[in-house]
């Protein structure tokens, strides 16, 4: 199957630990993703946690379409408090496929996320799928740095 790797870098004005808690919480996706919409069925088994994500697309501005994506998320918490990382996997209907992970270091008066998608898709979707996912990337280090930002 064709894949990817995607890797964005973003500076988030908050402590190693903070941003890692703030991504370990599944709800907290929604919204930090331009097309999750919704979280179901959470699932917490030691460290790992399992998920239904509701990621909503549109076409043409009129059609909307709710794709339910399976979501496996890890944090390793191990090297905090200068370092920490959530992983993962995303499986997703028409054979769509995603490892992730977010290594989060400490930097200046806050933290450095690493961003990294490892993506796969059946032949004539990689293109839309990585298009999407690099949206996402570059949404999500914006609204992450603007949620954590110290008042």
């Amino acid at each position: 199957m064709p894949s990817t790797e995607l890797t964005r870098a973003y500076e988030v004005p908050a402590a190693p630990a903070e941003v890692l808690a703030h991504l370990a919480d599944p709800e907290n996706y929604v919204g930090l993703s331009p097309l999750l919409v919704g979280v179901r069925d959470v699932r917490r088994e030691d460290e790992v946690t399992h998920y239904l994500a509701v990621e909503r697309f549109r076409f043409l501005g009129l059609v909307t379409h709710d794709n339910l994506i399976r979501v496996t998320l890890r944090a390793e918490r191990g090297g905090l408090p200068e370092e920490g990382s959530v992983s993962g996997d995303v499986v997703s209907p028409g054979g769509v496929r995603m490892g992730y992970r977010f290594a989060i270091h400490a930097h200046d008066a806050g933290s450095r996320v690493v961003d990294t998608l490892q993506l796969s898709a059946p032949f004539g979707l990689l293109r839309f799928a990585a298009g999407k996912a690099a949206e996402v990337q570059a949404a999500r280090g914006r609204v992450l740095a603007e949620r954590l930002a110290q008042p």
